[in-house]
């Protein structure tokens, strides 16, 4: 037990991060007297008869001084030793070359003058290579040493990892993982998807071809983890590789480009786990940055709602194509002041105005239009939490529809280029206030640009987007299940057979601004969003990624569906069809047009009964409006 002991007090090795410079030096110099009296016992030894040497001590001087002359020119005793490489022998054995060289050629011009020499040269060429030999031992001897203490001070903490790949990305991560201080994981092996043979080894790590599934393959190291780091491999295959391991509760990591990670030497920590974005089991969407370049360059954007999760990247994404003047309009105090300091880091040439204001105060906005008139709107301001619009209906009136209203008719008399509306697919055939809210909205925007076309008065070109749940957004089920999973559980969902069509925040912007500099004026488009998720799905799938079982670390609990929630979300309404646009993954909906003149009628009276709080009277007038609002699970069933 002693002796164990006494070993794990040498764990504090690792500790220590590079031996002080003057003991390397120190060393060295000692290795350089010690080989010296070495070579001359090792001559001496052979048994051979050599003229006798007289002048040992300057002999002895001047093979230290050249070593400390090339020692302190080449500086290697600045190197850490830890990190020995094959670079570092070679430059030992240059210098000791060097020495070699400079000794020899003295001693041949001592011979020339004097007519006899120094020192034999075959003694020489003994303590050269008995000097390279030791610096080189001492150095393999403190690497292997501080491996092999490191290695067993921490054998119980390391997280067993195997590495799918086996390309020079995948080699950079192993070096790179593999002298990190403190080390993290414990490379096992790699995957190779290109290799035919099992019996090739990297860094002395074996390589696996994939003959089987990968599951398979990182149980066989006795691993638990696996690093992706292979470029090639395409969206579906990534899906199938993590759907494949989290079977199997083997953790998933993820890890970017190391020239984007900005700190070399913390490479582990930049090995993050895969998120939900990850299996979006479709492709991203790419979007033509010229087009919108042109027309955000140089001008005025007004952007409201900029403080909320869809805003504030519209905000950043906008900001990228250096408009003349952005214009960021929110009620919210707090996030507005986040954004603004955020983005003042950002490199924008564009003028940043902040502005405090509620899309509702038509007075206010009128100002806002006056001072800046802006070019392009963004308008974004919504309410959106469909239980909570389903309890105050008379504010998803207020800000959905009147606040909409408010800007789409300041953009037409300030005579802006483009409005362009944020909508959702909770819109098509609502079952709930807020989705009916939006239908209103779109209805409005849609009437008043075919008006504009009928009286041939296109100054405004109003376009509205509309797509499903947006992940990482506020309120949305991944930021409720990643909390839910951080407290122990239980996750809730609503109903085991709900299912919902799921896009990233970015994506969701990208749209906006494609679909803003594509439309033509009464447009509404959608977007391709791949395979609806089964939300019991993305909840097990989100405990999986977490490193945890479903139903065994954290439970999943049904509640019921909320009041106005549907089992499922539509793009489109039943009477409507779509036309192509130039992006393979944008269409345009093809609904029926209202008359202008009936829809502002009609919001009029709306308005009315909002303003009066009579709210069955408002909810009937919306679906008046709107005649495929059926509402679902809700006291304003009685209304259909």
């Amino acid at each position: 037990m002693g002796l164990f002991k006494k070993i794990n007090n040498f764990s504090n090795l690792r500790k220590i991060q590079y031996l002080p410079r003057w003991i390397i030096f120190s060393i060295d110099v000692f290795i350089v007297i010690f080989s010296a009296i070495l070579g001359h016992l090792i001559l001496k030894g052979i048994g051979i008869d050599f003229r006798p040497v007289t002048n040992v001590p300057l002999i002895f001087v001047l093979f230290i001084a050249t070593h400390i002359f090339f020692f302190w020119y080449f500086k290697t005793y600045t190197g850490i030793i830890r990190h020995t490489t094959l670079i570092d022998a070679a430059k030992l054995f240059f210098i000791e070359f060097l020495c070699f060289i400079t000794l020899y050629l003295l001693n041949i011009t001592v011979e020339f003058i004097n007519g006899e020499r120094l020192f034999l040269n075959t003694r020489l060429l003994i303590c050269i290579a008995v000097t390279y030999a030791g610096l080189l031992a001492f150095r393999l001897i403190i690497k292997v040493s501080f491996d092999f203490f490191s290695e067993y001070s921490q054998k119980d903490s390391y997280i067993k990892a195997v590495i799918y790949g086996s390309g020079e990305r995948a080699i950079a991560i192993a070096n790179a993982i593999d002298s990190e201080i403190p080390k993290k994981y414990k490379l096992q092996g790699f995957i190779s998807p290109t290799s035919k043979s099992s019996y090739n080894r990297i860094l002395n790590i074996p390589i696996i071809a994939k003959t089987r599934k990968v599951s398979i393959l990182v149980r066989s190291f006795g691993a638990s983890t696996l690093i992706l780091a292979d470029d090639n491999l395409s969206k579906d295959e990534k899906i199938e590789i993590i759907e494949d391991c989290l079977e199997y509760n083997i953790k998933v990591y993820n890890l970017p480009r190391l020239t984007d990670i900005n700190d070399q030497k913390k490479v582990a920590s930049n090995i993050r786990k895969i998120k939900i974005e990850d299996l979006l089991e479709r492709k991203p969407i790419q979007i033509s940055n010229c087009q919108i370049s042109s027309q955000i360059k140089d001008k005025t954007i007004l952007i409201s709602g900029a403080a909320g999760s869809i805003g504030s990247e519209i905000v950043w994404q906008v900001a990228a194509f250096n408009p003349k003047r952005l214009i960021l309009l929110d009620q919210a105090e707090t996030p507005l002041h986040q954004i603004s300091l955020e983005i003042s880091k950002c490199n924008t040439t564009a003028e940043v105005i902040l502005l405090i204001a509620d899309v509702r105060n038509l007075d206010c906005l009128e100002r806002i239009f006056q001072d800046y008139n802006p070019d392009i709107i963004y308008h974004a301001a919504a309410y959106k939490h469909v239980p909570l619009m389903e309890m105050n209906p008379q504010q998803a009136i207020f800000t959905n529809v009147l606040g909409s209203k408010h800007m789409a008719d300041l953009a037409l008399k300030y005579k802006a280029d483009r409005f362009v509306m944020v909508s959702t697919d909770k819109a098509v055939n609502p079952s709930n206030v807020m989705g009916a809210s939006k239908r209103i909205a779109e209805k409005y925007v849609q009437s008043l640009a075919q008006k504009l076309k009928k009286e041939q008065h296109e100054t405004t070109k109003y376009i509205t987007t509309r797509f499903g749940n947006v992940l990482g957004s506020n309120g949305s089920v991944v930021p409720l299940f990643t909390k839910q999973i951080e407290n122990g559980g239980p996750i809730t969902i609503t109903h085991p057979d709900i299912i919902r069509y799921f896009m990233t925040i970015p994506e969701a912007c990208q749209l906006v601004l494609e679909a803003g500099s594509m439309g033509k004026g009464g447009e509404i488009y959608i977007f391709d969003m791949g395979k609806p998720v089964k939300i019991i799905d993305l909840a097990t799938k989100m405990i999986k990624l977490a490193g945890m079982e479903p139903e065994k670390d954290i439970e999943i609990k049904v509640v019921g569906l909320r009041p106005g929630e549907k089992l499922y979300e539509e793009l489109l309404n039943d009477s409507s069809t779509t036309l192509p646009t130039h992006h393979e993954k944008i269409m345009i909906a093809q609904d029926i047009h209202e008359d202008y003149e009936y829809i502002t009628q009609q919001i009029e009276q709306l308005k009315g009964f909002a303003s009066s709080y009579l709210i069955l009277d408002a909810v009937a007038t919306m679906k008046k409006i709107v005649p495929e609002f059926k509402s679902l699970n809700s006291k304003f069933e009685k209304l259909d």
